[in-house]
């Protein structure tokens, strides 16, 4: 209908091609025209209702279903999903060298290849590898572009060595597991490399990241199903799995060997959570100072808190502010964001602090400080915010800099920084698109050997720095900077 080629999605009533979700919706119309009771048959109404409900994912063989607006896994007791998915397969593999022929002309005359052959005026291809979406997985896939354009934390899975886990029979095939396949013998930080590795060899073909989403089904049970999750709360839980799994061994090798061998990274800059350092907490890792002062005594209790990322709260007075050029006052940027995370506040009746000296909770006021910050600061916008019942999104714009994010005004001792180690470069930006939390669209942009990319599941494009500041980012990324003169601040 709309000429589209991306996800097309085949009706397995009667095989029409439409284009599926977070397109222009023309399956899901298709469904509901089906709906429509027929003229001429009104005996079989109840079946009219079943039929048309049932879609496939022509690019990553997912299954859906509109009547229960759902992903699903099972089959029918004769294999026809299965059945479909390997005609599928079967069609794909014999029109592969065909269809790569055509992928090269399309990208020798293409504008984003136009662009790319200005860079240091040489022929370059577009080296960059998207991930098929398995099913509303889109809020992993945001996450791991941008994770896999974090230089060092990236070339540290990429160095390990590889560990074969599956054997026999199922070595080298593509499988469809389900929630109830049991498999112990999994790792997440092996999944995790091997996709690493398959985002930057140049490959034209999307990436199906489906050994690691089964992993992720294993080990973090919150994500099973095909349902839409929260990014944010997805990379935390990754961060802090692939923590726990570096700690013991791996393969035969010390995980704290790899990490003194690949990160050459000093004591210093280590920051502990939960057990040893590994490189997660050794880039990703920070330290909070949480000063509470009771209003009565006086008395001021400090406390140390590691940190991977920092949640920060968009101010209320700016929560109706949607859009970049609204005129209705200023603009809210990431500066008013951290500054209302690390500003003096009054705790309220609800969260009253137990004085030791005076021996029962008093009024008193918080204030946050960074004692130590990290090579790489996650900042998360807090868009989602519970209502009576409902989860509802702020949808305001939030000004955030590409280069110069300076932190040296919300450190403990800032005198005690150089002149550079408080500046961060934007690396990375997840954006979500839609109203829920439950719904809606993940995208990410990321920046890799000085160029901009816009990461949408399987469609991979080159942008600009312009497009990138306009995004409503959701998590940002900020990569330390190294020693240069010349810096721009915030």
């Amino acid at each position: 209908v709309c000429r589209s080629n991306k996800s097309p999605w085949v009706c397995l009533t009667c095989s029409s091609v439409h284009c599926g979700r977070y397109v222009n919706g023309h399956a899901k119309k298709h469904y509901e025209d089906a709906q429509s009771p027929m003229t001429t048959h009104k005996k079989p109404e109840k079946q009219e209702k079943v039929q048309h409900t049932v879609c496939m994912d022509c690019s990553s063989y997912s299954t859906y279903c509109y009547r229960c607006d759902d992903f699903v896994v099972n089959d029918t007791k004769l294999g026809l999903v299965q059945k479909v998915r390997e005609h599928l397969q079967n069609l794909e593999n014999s029109a592969f060298t065909s269809d790569r022929h055509r992928k090269r002309k399309l990208l020798e005359n293409s504008s984003v290849n136009s662009k790319l052959l200005k860079v240091n005026g040489s022929t370059t291809a577009l080296c960059a590898t998207g991930l098929r979406n398995l099913g509303n997985t889109c809020f992993m896939n945001a996450i791991l572009q941008s994770l896999s354009n974090i230089q060092q934390f990236c070339c540290y899975f990429k160095e390990l060595p590889a560990v074969e886990l599956r054997n026999g029979k199922t070595a080298g095939r593509r499988t469809y597991h389900t929630r109830s396949q049991g498999d112990n013998n999994v790792s997440l930080v092996e999944e995790f490399r091997k996709t690493l590795c398959a985002l930057w060899q140049g490959s034209q073909t999307a990436f199906s990241p489906e050994s690691l989403f089964y992993v992720v089904w294993k080990i973090m049970p919150n994500f099973r199903g095909y349902q839409q999750q929260d990014a944010h709360e997805f990379m935390r839980y990754l961060l802090d799995h692939l923590h726990l799994e570096l700690q013991g061994g791996f393969n035969g090798v010390s995980r704290s060997v790899i990490l003194q061998e690949s990160s050459n990274l000093s004591a210093s800059n280590k920051c502990c959570i939960n057990g040893a350092s590994t490189v997660v907490t050794a880039i990703f890792g920070g330290i909070l100072q949480n000063e509470v002062n009771c209003l009565i005594c006086g008395t001021e209790s400090r406390k140390f808190d590691p940190f991977l990322d920092l949640s920060l709260d968009i101010p209320s007075q700016f929560r109706n502010k949607r859009t970049k050029n609204q005129e209705s006052g200023p603009m809210c940027t990431l500066r008013d964001c951290l500054r209302s995370f690390t500003d003096l506040e009054e705790l309220d009746e609800t969260e009253l602090y137990m004085c030791h000296k005076c021996k029962k909770k008093q009024k008193s006021t918080k204030k946050f400080w960074i004692q130590k910050l990290p090579k790489v600061l996650c900042l998360h916008l807090k868009r989602f915010h519970w209502t009576a019942y409902l989860r509802n999104k702020v949808d305001t714009y939030v000004e955030f800099p590409l280069r110069g994010l300076d932190m040296k005004c919300y450190l403990l001792e800032p005198e005690n920084s150089g002149p550079e180690s408080c500046l961060y470069d934007l690396v990375a930006v997840v954006v979500h698109h839609g109203s829920g939390v439950g719904s809606g669209h993940y995208t990410a942009y990321a920046a890799h050997e000085g160029r901009w990319f816009h990461f949408n599941d399987s469609t991979v494009t080159l942008t600009d720095e312009e497009t990138v500041g306009k995004a409503k980012a959701y998590i940002l990324f900020y990569v330390e900077r190294q020693a240069k003169p010349g810096a721009e601040k915030l």
